[in-house]
């Protein structure tokens, strides 16, 4: 059993920046993906970006260019630098493990970002 958990959020004036950080409360061995996902309210959780064991991400459209995915598989973590915040970028924002055919997820921690 994995759990994740989430720290980092708060409130930011638009144009800021915001760090988040995800611990897994155990090593991780082999094959997997950790990621970073949102749920603003009213809407259904989306993808933000993803990062493989190995290095390699993925980043949805929105926020290409302005946040950035990266882990140590040392410490189990995995981080989003999030700059030029948007009032739009608003949410609770979600940690994931997808190890094999286990899923794991944070708790959540929300980011509000004010015009």
């Amino acid at each position: 059993q994995v759990q994740l958990m989430e720290s980092g959020g708060g409130l930011v004036q638009a144009g800021e920046s915001l760090r988040l950080s995800c611990a897994a409360t155990r090593s991780i061995f082999g094959t997997n993906v950790m990621g970073w996902y949102r749920q603003a309210p009213g809407k259904q959780r989306e993808l933000v970006a993803t990062i493989t064991n190995g290095g390699s991400t993925n980043y949805v459209d929105f926020v290409k260019g302005r946040f950035t995915i990266s882990r140590d598989n040392a410490k189990g973590t995995v981080s989003l630098q999030m700059n030029s915040l948007k009032p739009e970028d608003t949410a609770v924002y979600y940690c994931k493990l997808t190890l094999g055919v286990l899923t794991y997820w944070g708790q959540g921690t929300q980011v509000t970002v004010s015009s």
